[in-house]
């Protein structure tokens, strides 16, 4: 689901409301180990608690003072963001 390399988390799986809590925990994990960017790039699908993970997972790392970078996202999270309008919200790198 999450794999861990150095300062980097990689979502191996899609993000759909059915894994939100473990993906949301698995996360909330890895930020206290260090992580500061998360690679979406092997995320097959998503709906819009993708979303709410990774502005979830944004909020607790500015609670740690890490500021998180999103690489990889796959273009139909980035039409959900537009469509809500927080677009602009997400650190891509």
């Amino acid at each position: 689901m999450l794999e861990r390399s150095g300062s980097a988390l990689k979502v191996t799986t899609a993000m759909l409301y059915g894994n939100a809590s473990a993906l949301l925990a698995s996360g909330r994990a890895a930020l206290d180990a260090g992580v500061t960017e998360v690679d979406l790039g092997a995320v097959s699908d998503a709906d819009s608690s993708a979303l709410a993970v990774l502005f979830a997972w944004l909020r607790d790392g500015r609670s740690r003072n890490v500021s998180l970078r999103i690489v990889n996202p796959p273009a139909g999270l980035l039409s959900l963001a537009g469509l809500y309008g927080v677009d602009d919200f997400l650190p891509l790198a």
